[in-house]
């Protein structure tokens, strides 16, 4: 097993300029990146939000309903319970597609024209 690191690079990586970020996050690039994470990130966080929380008050006040027997054992209250980590799984994996498709090659293209000084 190796423990040595590798040798420094031997190419000089130069950083952006206060003024170079600046005008990368004022570029319409950058605010269309902005725009298709939050037209996709918002909607979903209020919507699970809005389920836990029906969850929870179903818990609460619904105590007859949640109690409710499906088949031997199991009632309301498991099927959801199970169901809030199936959509936390879901929404999950569908936010990596979406950021794979849509994010990530705006923000490479981003990065690339950061990092290149172009």
């Amino acid at each position: 097993m190796a423990t040595e690191t590798p040798p420094p690079s031997k190419t000089q990586v130069t950083l952006p300029t206060t003024e170079e970020f600046t005008a990368v996050q004022e570029s319409p690039e950058f605010a269309e990146l902005r725009r298709s994470y939050r037209s996709f990130a918002f909607p979903l966080t209020v919507a699970f939000a809005a389920w836990y929380l029906l969850y929870v008050l179903l818990s609460i006040y619904a105590g007859d309903f949640m109690g409710t027997e499906l088949f031997g054992n199991v009632n309301v209250a498991l099927v959801l319970g199970l169901a809030q980590f199936l959509t936390t799984f879901l929404i999950a994996w569908w936010y990596a597609r979406h950021a794979a498709a849509k994010l990530d090659p705006k923000a490479e293209a981003i990065k690339s024209r950061m990092e290149g000084g172009a």
